[in-house]
């Protein structure tokens, strides 16, 4: 169907060229709001109308005229109506709509996907210092991080997933100063445990842990590091470096438990360790966009749309954090990135006008609107109707192994997914392990499952439907789920550039229920073998798509449940 509506396009664009040379580019096709009033419609004529001065029903007429007695409307289209002022309608032939089953299981894996516009993205996502596990929040950030690298991915962008922490700060000291504190035996409400709501010490039970496989000498190897303790308790530098290697370790368990890898780990303190820092601050200043006040540096970010002025270097000889985010950021540029994506908290709003204005304040050529940004809320988590707030293991929050070890991997990514980034969630526990339609990451899985086994009782070469007969897909059913099987690719599209992927996980959901609706409405393995056959290659490009738009969320496609 999609070539079907390739060609009608093109058809349509020519009409309009005929009616008023260069009004070609206005064609384009919409899906009515109603489904009783067409399979495709088109506000062209509306649009024509008044640039030329004329009466848009009567275009609508004219233009209705000339696309009937086109080779692709006569062969695909049943009709074309006029409807209110100069809506157009069309209803397609049964046989434009079965052209899309063909399609789906041509393509395969590949359905939907793009050829490769030689453009390159990267993605930051995750980014949590080494000071602890990762929580449900770090969760919702690796979720939309994995799941927008695959929609960019299937639009033809070459993608870079990068994960960027800070090494060497206040945290990390905080980090080596608890990891300390239980090497010498003392634990939180000890006399000499850091206390108060401000302190300056990390409670969680894997600070012991880090500190006994410190003082017993151990390696640890994460993706980007390894480190082996010296056991010297005195060791206070190689205690940090291990508490860091380690945190990573975990970190990297957490994150191949939710299927999720990175291309690159970039460290904050190489940007001062290389001079990053320090020519970004350079630059600012040769551009004549900071000042000096109170003993301060500042850089003029009002110039860039801020509400007011920032300091990048303080009193005491320190940068600002976001002064270290213009020079990664350069540095995102340099490296070739044109299309940059930083998923973030939405206690990161503050950061965005600032890191811009800096990047265009540095003149070094970057855009404006560069990166992009995808902020997102935390996530509540029920249990047992009520709200869960802490881990042992982390001793102040839900992790993400929590949440994966108390459903699965493919519960915590969709309905992580199931939101726009910055609602509200709650994740309902319970409802993720509920075995029943009222749980969508079930009811999506059942669906595929559900072909899967249809497919297995006929035991026929699943290849061969390509090429059957499709004429006897005629039911409101089945028409409707070809329909929606076509709007796979546009979807993607949309979602992608969005950076949408909870319109994923509606769509599929829909899919979902029109397959479930078609099944309840057709027996699949009748007796006739040509409708069998048509049936069967229906449901397998069903299956197909919701394959397809799964992976793109990284949840499986179990074929028994």
């Amino acid at each position: 169907m999609l070539s079907v509506k390739n060609e009608l396009l093109l058809a349509l664009a020519a009409a309009l060229e005929n009616i008023s040379a260069g009004s070609g580019a206005k064609a384009a096709f919409e899906s009515p709001k109603v489904a009783a009033h067409g399979d495709l419609a088109t506000t062209a004529a509306m649009q024509l109308a008044k640039p030329l001065k004329r009466n848009p029903r009567q275009l609508a007429e004219e233009l209705c005229a000339a696309l009937l007695a086109d080779p692709a409307y006569v062969r695909w289209v049943d009709a074309v109506e006029i409807a209110g002022p100069g809506f157009i309608n069309i209803r397609l032939k049964p046989a434009a709509k079965q052209e899309i089953v063909r399609e789906v299981l041509g393509q395969g894996p590949q359905f939907g996907e793009q050829p490769s516009n030689g453009q390159r993205l990267l993605v930051e996502f995750v980014s949590a210092n080494p000071t602890g596990p990762l929580h449900v929040g770090h969760g919702r950030q690796a979720a939309l991080g994995d799941a927008i690298c695959n929609l960019f991915q299937t639009q033809g962008w070459d993608v870079y997933r990068e994960f960027y922490y800070n090494d060497a700060g206040v945290q990390i000291g905080t980090l080596a100063s608890s990891t300390h504190l239980r090497a010498q035996g003392f634990k939180p409400g000890d006399a000499q445990w850091p206390s108060g709501e401000n302190a300056a010490a990390y409670n969680g039970d894997y600070i012991a842990d880090i500190a006994a496989d410190f003082l017993a000498g151990k390696t640890v190897e994460s993706d980007d590091r390894s480190f082996t303790a010296s056991g010297d308790i005195n060791d206070l530098d190689g205690m940090r470096q291990f508490a860091v290697a380690y945190l990573r370790h975990e970190q990297d368990l957490d994150l191949k438990a939710f299927a999720v890898q990175f291309d690159n780990y970039y460290l904050e303190s190489s940007l001062y360790t290389s001079g990053r820092v320090d020519a970004t601050v350079k630059r600012l200043q040769e551009a004549g966009k900071t000042y000096e006040k109170d003993g301060a540096l500042w850089l003029q970010s009002t110039d860039y749309g801020d509400d007011k002025d920032r300091v990048m270097r303080k009193q005491d000889g320190t940068f600002t954090y976001f002064v270290p985010d213009v020079a990664y950021h350069i540095a995102k540029w340099e490296r070739g990135f044109t299309k940059v994506v930083n998923i973030q908290g939405t206690d990161h709003h503050g950061t965005i006008a600032r890191v811009r204005a800096g990047l265009q304040a540095a003149n070094v050529g970057i855009p404006q609107g560069y990166p992009d940004y995808v902020l997102h809320t935390m996530v509540r988590v029920v249990k047992g109707g009520e709200e869960v707030k802490i881990s042992k293991r982390a001793g102040s929050y839900v992790t993400l192994r929590d949440l994966i070890e108390w459903t699965s991997k493919d519960a915590v990514r969709f309905f992580l997914l199931s939101r726009k980034p910055d609602t509200e969630y709650t994740f309902d526990v319970d409802l993720a392990v509920a075995k029943n339609n009222d749980n969508p990451v079930y009811y999506v899985q059942y669906a595929h499952a559900r072909i899967c086994s249809v497919l297995t009782a006929w035991g026929g070469d699943r290849a061969t439907l390509a090429g059957v007969d499709l004429s006897a897909l005629t039911s409101p059913q089945a028409q409707a789920l070809m329909l929606l099987l076509a709007k796979y690719p546009e979807m993607l599209t949309a979602a992608a550039t969005g950076f949408a992927p909870h319109d994923v996980t509606f769509y599929l959901r829909e899919l979902a229920a029109c397959y479930h609706s078609y099944y309840d409405a057709e027996r699949i393995l009748v007796d006739d073998e040509a409708v069998k056959l048509a049936r069967l290659a229906l449901v397998a490009a069903t299956a197909q798509v919701l394959h397809n738009g799964l992976a793109v969320l990284g949840v499986s496609a179990p074929q028994k449940m």
